[in-house]
């Protein structure tokens, strides 16, 4: 008995490997992107105490995102490099400087942006997780490997959640400090427990040619599209969701915005369920599927219906399909992309979505100053989704089936 015991319980231990390893993963990237979303829900006290305009309220709220987006490129080249063990605990740890920063330290413009420009750090950690969790998991399971690490977008639900709450109930500061706590609590975690996969391989060069390399292969092109309108729509929505409801539909601020977590907070649920479902049939019909329904519910959303049931049901169903399609994607990228360049095709992909999300509000918003009404922001929406839909159904499936 005690022959057959000890490697039945060495496999026990190294088939949990993998998963030990996805749970601190998604825990450091959503600790990271809880950080990156802090000052988002702090956008209109901001204002109110540093007297800004409009447009610089924009963009303080704008300038993490845009660097947290750009610095994926580098930062998941560098990780193809010297692996995530030590990248994920260096960015953790310095993530808490900006943190402490802004809650303690900066009180005007110009010090709120250059404490946001390095807050941006926090968002680049979607780029050091993906080929990570790639490497520790067979082929036919990574979409749902990455689909749950993806939950980690949750961070910035949970920013939205408590911290205007905890500044208003503690002090200003309070958010801030917690997050730094936790960031710090993570980083000396993930130094000690968090393993690379012992045959991880190693991409040779300097950063430069690694990433115009990746910038090169057509995979990464494909995918950047594909990744910019499916996360891209997300990011939009839970952007320009609250200003839409409270000006089309005459709702509250507090309603807009639970209706606005609501969408949140489905998208980000669906998106283990894309990698599932991708990993079952293939990531082309599920992507397929996703951009036609956001095409079709896009087109029902026009018509600025009412919100019980129909225009609900048309959101909630967007929410649904861009979850599970930006899911799709990533266990897309695992099926095209050769292991030891995920981390750098990643970071562009992931570029591409995050920098997608800005568009959409902007050509939404000249749509409505310009009409007085949503009506061709919709359309123009519908048919961009309907294009990755045929996108999806003729390069992308062609070039799955020569990888295949």
């Amino acid at each position: 008995m005690s022959r057959t015991s000890t490697p039945r319980t060495g496999g026990t231990a190294a088939a949990a490997q993998p998963q030990r390893m996805l749970a601190l993963a998604t825990a450091g990237f959503m600790l990271c992107f809880w950080a990156w979303a802090l000052l988002a829900p702090l956008g209109p006290t901001l204002r109110e105490d540093l007297d800004l305009t409009s447009f610089q309220q924009s963009l303080t709220v704008a300038v993490p995102v845009i660097v947290g987006s750009l610095g994926r490129i580098p930062v998941g080249a560098l990780t193809d490099r010297v692996g995530a063990r030590r990248m994920f605990p260096l960015v953790a740890a310095l993530t808490v400087l900006p943190v402490l920063y802004l809650g303690h330290l900066a009180d005007s413009l110009p010090e709120v942006l250059a404490g946001g420009f390095f807050l941006g750090l926090g968002g680049t950690t979607f780029a050091i997780g993906v080929p990570f969790v790639n490497a520790w998991y067979p082929p036919e399971r990574r979409g749902l490997a990455l689909g749950i690490f993806g939950i980690g977008t949750g961070g910035t639900a949970l920013s939205s959640f408590t911290t205007v709450q905890l500044a208003d109930a503690v002090r200003y500061a309070f958010p801030f400090d917690l997050v730094a706590g936790l960031l710090i609590v993570y980083a000396v975690v993930a130094r000690l427990l968090l393993r690379d996969k012992p045959d991880r391989v190693v991409t040779p060069g300097s950063l430069l040619t690694r990433t115009t390399a990746t910038l090169r292969m057509p995979a990464t092109v494909h995918l950047a599209f594909l990744y910019a309108v499916a996360f891209g729509g997300f990011v939009a929505f839970s952007v320009y969701l609250p200003t839409y409801l409270t000006t089309a539909h005459d709702l509250g601020r507090s309603d807009a915005a639970l209706r606005t977590a609501g969408f949140v907070v489905l998208a980000v649920a669906m998106r283990p369920v894309g990698g599932w479902l991708s990993d079952r049939r293939h990531p082309v019909p599920v992507l397929v599927v996703a951009y036609a329904a956001v095409a079709a519910l896009a087109l029902l959303a026009a018509f600025e219906l009412p919100l019980i049931p129909l225009g609900t049901l048309a959101f909630l169903g967007m929410a649904a399909a861009l979850g599970a399609g930006s899911g799709a994607v990533f266990a897309l990228v695992a099926r095209l992309v050769p292991p030891d360049r995920v981390g750098s095709v990643t970071g562009v992909v992931g570029a591409a979505g995050g920098l997608g999300g800005f568009f959409p509000p902007l050509v939404m918003g000249a749509v409505y100053g310009a009409t007085d009404d949503y009506t061709w922001g919709y359309v123009l929406l519908a048919v961009t989704a309907g294009a990755a839909s045929a996108f999806t159904t003729t390069a992308v499936r062609r070039q799955a089936g020569q990888a295949s």
